[in-house]
Protein backbone atom coordinates (compact mmCIF):
# COMPACT_ATOMS: atom_id res chain seq x y z
CA UNK A 1 0.00 0.00 0.00
CA UNK A 2 2.03 2.94 -1.32
CA UNK A 3 -0.77 5.50 -1.50
CA UNK A 4 -2.47 5.90 1.85
CA UNK A 5 -3.45 8.28 4.62
CA UNK A 6 -2.93 7.87 8.36
CA UNK A 7 -5.30 9.38 10.93
CA UNK A 8 -4.01 9.99 14.44
CA UNK A 9 -5.12 11.88 17.54
CA UNK A 10 -3.42 13.36 20.60
CA UNK A 11 -6.40 13.21 22.94
CA UNK A 12 -4.90 15.12 25.85
CA UNK A 13 -3.91 18.06 23.65
CA UNK A 14 -7.05 17.77 21.53
CA UNK A 15 -5.18 17.64 18.22
CA UNK A 16 -5.95 15.45 15.22
CA UNK A 17 -3.27 14.74 12.66
CA UNK A 18 -3.46 13.29 9.17
CA UNK A 19 -0.55 12.48 6.89
CA UNK A 20 -0.66 10.96 3.42
CA UNK A 21 1.46 9.76 0.55
CA UNK A 22 -0.13 10.05 -2.91
CA UNK A 23 3.06 9.88 -4.98
CA UNK A 24 2.02 7.13 -7.39
CA UNK A 25 -1.45 8.58 -7.94
CA UNK A 26 0.05 11.96 -8.84
CA UNK A 27 2.63 10.39 -11.14
CA UNK A 28 -0.01 8.37 -12.99
CA UNK A 29 -2.42 11.32 -13.18
CA UNK A 30 0.31 13.60 -14.55
CA UNK A 31 1.14 11.05 -17.26
CA UNK A 32 -2.54 10.56 -18.08
CA UNK A 33 -2.91 14.31 -18.62
CA UNK A 34 0.48 14.62 -20.36
CA UNK A 35 1.17 17.40 -17.90
CA UNK A 36 4.26 19.58 -17.94
CA UNK A 37 6.31 19.62 -14.74
CA UNK A 38 4.54 22.72 -13.39
CA UNK A 39 1.07 21.40 -14.20
CA UNK A 40 2.03 18.07 -12.60
CA UNK A 41 3.10 19.82 -9.41
CA UNK A 42 -0.16 21.79 -9.23
CA UNK A 43 -2.10 18.56 -9.86
CA UNK A 44 -0.18 17.01 -6.97
CA UNK A 45 -1.18 19.81 -4.64
CA UNK A 46 -4.82 19.41 -5.63
CA UNK A 47 -4.87 15.63 -5.25
CA UNK A 48 -3.13 15.82 -1.89
CA UNK A 49 -5.47 18.53 -0.62
CA UNK A 50 -8.50 16.50 -1.70
CA UNK A 51 -7.15 13.39 0.05
CA UNK A 52 -6.59 15.31 3.30
CA UNK A 53 -9.96 17.05 3.36
CA UNK A 54 -11.72 13.92 2.14
CA UNK A 55 -10.41 12.01 5.13
CA UNK A 56 -12.48 14.29 7.38
CA UNK A 57 -15.74 13.20 5.72
CA UNK A 58 -18.27 10.74 7.03
CA UNK A 59 -19.49 7.69 5.11
CA UNK A 60 -20.89 8.38 1.62
CA UNK A 61 -19.85 12.02 1.64
CA UNK A 62 -17.90 13.76 -1.12
CA UNK A 63 -15.80 16.89 -1.46
CA UNK A 64 -14.58 18.92 -4.42
CA UNK A 65 -11.87 21.58 -4.37
CA UNK A 66 -11.81 24.08 -7.23
CA UNK A 67 -9.00 26.57 -7.78
CA UNK A 68 -9.47 29.40 -10.28
CA UNK A 69 -6.06 31.01 -10.62
CA UNK A 70 -5.06 34.52 -11.64
CA UNK A 71 -1.80 33.60 -13.38
CA UNK A 72 -0.99 30.72 -15.75
CA UNK A 73 -3.40 28.31 -14.05
CA UNK A 74 -6.98 28.72 -15.19
CA UNK A 75 -8.65 25.90 -13.26
CA UNK A 76 -7.82 22.98 -11.00
CA UNK A 77 -10.54 20.62 -9.77
CA UNK A 78 -9.80 17.83 -7.30
CA UNK A 79 -12.35 15.48 -5.77
CA UNK A 80 -12.38 12.93 -2.98
CA UNK A 81 -14.82 10.85 -1.00
CA UNK A 82 -14.91 9.20 2.40
CA UNK A 83 -13.49 5.97 0.95
CA UNK A 84 -10.17 7.41 -0.23
CA UNK A 85 -11.03 7.70 -3.93
CA UNK A 86 -9.45 10.80 -5.46
CA UNK A 87 -9.26 12.34 -8.93
CA UNK A 88 -8.32 15.70 -10.45
CA UNK A 89 -7.90 17.63 -13.66
CA UNK A 90 -6.13 20.85 -14.55
CA UNK A 91 -6.46 23.50 -17.24
CA UNK A 92 -4.11 24.03 -18.95
CA UNK A 93 -2.04 20.88 -18.73
CA UNK A 94 0.97 22.55 -20.32
CA UNK A 95 1.79 25.39 -17.93
CA UNK A 96 5.28 26.48 -19.00
CA UNK A 97 8.20 26.73 -16.61
CA UNK A 98 11.46 25.14 -15.63
CA UNK A 99 11.57 21.39 -15.14
CA UNK A 100 12.48 21.48 -11.45
CA UNK A 101 9.41 22.73 -9.57
CA UNK A 102 8.86 23.56 -5.92
CA UNK A 103 6.42 25.65 -3.84
CA UNK A 104 7.62 28.96 -5.32
CA UNK A 105 6.94 27.84 -8.88
CA UNK A 106 3.53 26.44 -7.92
CA UNK A 107 2.58 29.76 -6.28
CA UNK A 108 3.71 31.66 -9.37
CA UNK A 109 1.59 29.43 -11.62
CA UNK A 110 -1.52 29.86 -9.46
CA UNK A 111 -1.13 33.58 -8.75
CA UNK A 112 -1.93 35.53 -5.60
CA UNK A 113 -5.51 36.27 -6.55
CA UNK A 114 -8.37 34.11 -7.78
CA UNK A 115 -10.81 31.94 -5.90
CA UNK A 116 -10.74 28.73 -3.86
CA UNK A 117 -14.10 26.96 -3.78
CA UNK A 118 -14.90 23.95 -1.62
CA UNK A 119 -18.10 22.01 -2.30
CA UNK A 120 -19.27 19.24 0.02
CA UNK A 121 -21.97 16.65 -0.62
CA UNK A 122 -22.90 15.68 2.91
CA UNK A 123 -25.85 13.52 1.95
CA UNK A 124 -28.45 16.19 2.66
CA UNK A 125 -30.72 18.09 0.28
CA UNK A 126 -28.39 20.99 -0.47
CA UNK A 127 -24.68 21.03 -1.18
CA UNK A 128 -22.39 22.96 1.16
CA UNK A 129 -20.33 25.50 -0.77
CA UNK A 130 -17.74 27.94 0.50
CA UNK A 131 -15.69 30.40 -1.55
CA UNK A 132 -12.62 32.23 -0.24
CA UNK A 133 -10.09 34.39 -2.07
CA UNK A 134 -6.71 32.88 -2.80
CA UNK A 135 -4.17 34.42 -0.46
CA UNK A 136 -0.74 33.29 -1.61
CA UNK A 137 -0.95 30.78 -4.47
CA UNK A 138 0.69 28.27 -2.13
CA UNK A 139 -2.23 25.89 -2.06
CA UNK A 140 -1.46 24.38 1.33
CA UNK A 141 -1.44 27.85 2.88
CA UNK A 142 -4.66 28.69 1.05
CA UNK A 143 -6.34 25.51 2.33
CA UNK A 144 -5.20 26.47 5.83
CA UNK A 145 -6.87 29.86 5.32
CA UNK A 146 -10.06 28.16 4.11
CA UNK A 147 -10.25 25.90 7.16
CA UNK A 148 -9.63 28.80 9.52
CA UNK A 149 -11.96 31.26 7.76
CA UNK A 150 -14.86 29.13 6.52
CA UNK A 151 -14.91 26.18 8.90
CA UNK A 152 -13.48 28.19 11.79
CA UNK A 153 -11.25 25.34 12.91
CA UNK A 154 -7.63 26.17 13.87
CA UNK A 155 -5.68 24.15 11.32
CA UNK A 156 -2.36 23.79 9.57
CA UNK A 157 -1.84 22.20 6.14
CA UNK A 158 1.53 21.34 4.62
CA UNK A 159 1.88 19.80 1.13
CA UNK A 160 4.99 18.77 -0.75
CA UNK A 161 5.24 17.83 -4.42
CA UNK A 162 8.89 18.10 -5.52
CA UNK A 163 9.43 17.77 -9.26
CA UNK A 164 13.00 17.07 -10.36
CA UNK A 165 15.10 18.49 -13.18
CA UNK A 166 13.93 15.74 -15.52
CA UNK A 167 10.33 16.83 -14.93
CA UNK A 168 9.54 13.74 -12.85
CA UNK A 169 7.33 13.91 -9.75
CA UNK A 170 9.64 12.62 -7.02
CA UNK A 171 6.96 12.43 -4.35
CA UNK A 172 3.61 13.89 -3.31
CA UNK A 173 1.96 14.01 0.06
CA UNK A 174 0.75 16.19 2.84
CA UNK A 175 -0.04 16.80 6.48
CA UNK A 176 -3.13 18.25 8.14
CA UNK A 177 -3.23 19.25 11.79
CA UNK A 178 -6.42 20.46 13.48
CA UNK A 179 -7.65 21.23 16.95
CA UNK A 180 -10.56 19.23 18.25
CA UNK A 181 -13.30 20.99 20.24
CA UNK A 182 -11.56 22.47 23.31
CA UNK A 183 -8.18 21.54 21.78
CA UNK A 184 -5.02 23.42 22.73
CA UNK A 185 -4.17 25.90 19.97
CA UNK A 186 -0.72 26.50 21.48
CA UNK A 187 0.14 22.83 20.94
CA UNK A 188 -0.98 23.14 17.32
CA UNK A 189 1.38 26.10 16.89
CA UNK A 190 4.24 24.13 18.46
CA UNK A 191 3.64 21.26 16.04
CA UNK A 192 3.66 23.64 13.07
CA UNK A 193 6.93 25.16 14.30
CA UNK A 194 8.38 21.69 14.77
CA UNK A 195 7.56 20.90 11.15
CA UNK A 196 9.33 24.09 10.06
CA UNK A 197 12.51 22.78 11.69
CA UNK A 198 12.35 19.55 9.63
CA UNK A 199 13.39 19.08 6.00
CA UNK A 200 10.62 19.94 3.51
CA UNK A 201 7.82 17.39 3.64
CA UNK A 202 8.13 16.46 -0.03
CA UNK A 203 11.84 15.82 0.34
CA UNK A 204 11.23 13.55 3.34
CA UNK A 205 8.69 11.50 1.39
CA UNK A 206 11.01 11.34 -1.63
CA UNK A 207 13.76 10.04 0.66
CA UNK A 208 11.52 7.20 1.82
CA UNK A 209 10.04 8.61 5.01
CA UNK A 210 6.52 7.35 5.73
CA UNK A 211 3.42 9.30 6.77
CA UNK A 212 3.62 7.45 10.10
CA UNK A 213 7.14 8.73 10.74
CA UNK A 214 6.16 12.27 9.72
CA UNK A 215 3.37 12.22 12.30
CA UNK A 216 5.77 10.86 14.91
CA UNK A 217 8.19 13.72 14.26
CA UNK A 218 5.48 16.38 14.31
CA UNK A 219 3.69 15.14 17.43
CA UNK A 220 7.04 15.08 19.21
CA UNK A 221 6.57 14.38 22.90
CA UNK A 222 2.78 14.46 22.74
CA UNK A 223 1.10 11.14 23.46
CA UNK A 224 -0.98 10.11 20.46
CA UNK A 225 -2.59 7.06 18.91
CA UNK A 226 -3.06 6.02 15.30
CA UNK A 227 -6.76 5.60 14.63
CA UNK A 228 -6.66 4.07 11.16
CA UNK A 229 -4.75 3.76 7.93
CA UNK A 230 -6.82 4.16 4.76
CA UNK A 231 -5.65 3.22 1.26
CA UNK A 232 -5.96 5.93 -1.37
CA UNK A 233 -6.60 5.28 -5.03
CA UNK A 234 -7.45 7.10 -8.22
CA UNK A 235 -11.01 6.35 -9.21
CA UNK A 236 -13.13 8.11 -11.80
CA UNK A 237 -16.91 7.97 -11.64
CA UNK A 238 -17.39 8.43 -15.38
CA UNK A 239 -19.06 5.69 -17.41
CA UNK A 240 -20.85 5.14 -20.69
CA UNK A 241 -24.16 5.12 -18.82
CA UNK A 242 -23.45 8.52 -17.25
CA UNK A 243 -22.43 9.88 -20.62
CA UNK A 244 -25.68 8.66 -22.15
CA UNK A 245 -27.64 10.35 -19.35
CA UNK A 246 -25.76 13.57 -20.08
CA UNK A 247 -26.79 13.36 -23.74
CA UNK A 248 -30.42 12.81 -22.74
CA UNK A 249 -30.36 15.91 -20.54
CA UNK A 250 -29.62 18.24 -23.47
CA UNK A 251 -33.05 17.51 -24.92
CA UNK A 252 -34.52 16.12 -28.12
CA UNK A 253 -33.72 19.13 -30.30
CA UNK A 254 -30.01 19.02 -29.50
CA UNK A 255 -29.89 15.24 -29.83
CA UNK A 256 -31.49 15.56 -33.28
CA UNK A 257 -28.65 17.89 -34.26
CA UNK A 258 -26.15 15.28 -33.08
CA UNK A 259 -27.91 12.66 -35.21
CA UNK A 260 -27.37 14.93 -38.21
CA UNK A 261 -23.68 15.26 -37.30
CA UNK A 262 -23.38 11.48 -37.21
CA UNK A 263 -21.83 11.00 -33.77
CA UNK A 264 -21.28 12.46 -30.32
CA UNK A 265 -18.00 12.27 -28.44
CA UNK A 266 -17.78 12.80 -24.70
CA UNK A 267 -14.34 13.08 -23.13
CA UNK A 268 -13.89 12.78 -19.36
CA UNK A 269 -11.76 15.64 -18.08
CA UNK A 270 -10.55 13.58 -15.13
CA UNK A 271 -9.41 10.31 -16.71
CA UNK A 272 -9.50 11.17 -20.44
CA UNK A 273 -11.72 8.19 -21.18
CA UNK A 274 -13.58 8.79 -24.46
CA UNK A 275 -17.19 7.68 -25.06
CA UNK A 276 -18.37 7.69 -28.68
CA UNK A 277 -22.05 7.42 -29.62
CA UNK A 278 -22.72 6.69 -33.30
CA UNK A 279 -25.74 7.78 -35.37
CA UNK A 280 -27.71 4.60 -34.60
CA UNK A 281 -27.26 5.00 -30.85
CA UNK A 282 -28.16 8.68 -31.00
CA UNK A 283 -31.24 7.90 -33.09
CA UNK A 284 -32.38 5.38 -30.47
CA UNK A 285 -31.94 7.99 -27.73
CA UNK A 286 -33.87 10.55 -29.81
CA UNK A 287 -36.73 8.07 -30.40
CA UNK A 288 -37.01 7.44 -26.66
CA UNK A 289 -37.00 11.16 -25.85
CA UNK A 290 -39.69 11.86 -28.43
CA UNK A 291 -41.78 8.94 -27.16
CA UNK A 292 -41.49 10.19 -23.58
CA UNK A 293 -42.48 13.68 -24.72
CA UNK A 294 -45.55 12.35 -26.53
CA UNK A 295 -46.64 10.33 -23.50
CA UNK A 296 -46.28 13.28 -21.15
CA UNK A 297 -48.51 15.44 -23.39
CA UNK A 298 -51.26 12.83 -23.52
CA UNK A 299 -51.42 12.32 -19.76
Amino acid sequence: MNNYIVRAIARKAGIRGLACNVSEIVQVTARRHQATSTSAAVLGYGLTGAALLGSLLKVRQHIAIKIEGSSLLRKLVAESDSYGHIRAYITPTDIPGQLAVGPTEVAAAVGQEGLLTVVKDLGVKDLYESVVPIQTGRLDADLTYYLMKSEQVPSFVEIGVPVGKAGTVHAAGGLLLQTMPDGDVSVLSQMAERLDDLPPLGEMLAAGETPEHVLELVFGGETYEVLETIPLQFRCSCSRERSERAIRLIGAEEVAALVEDGEAIIDCQFCHERYIFDRAELSAILDELQHESTESRTQ
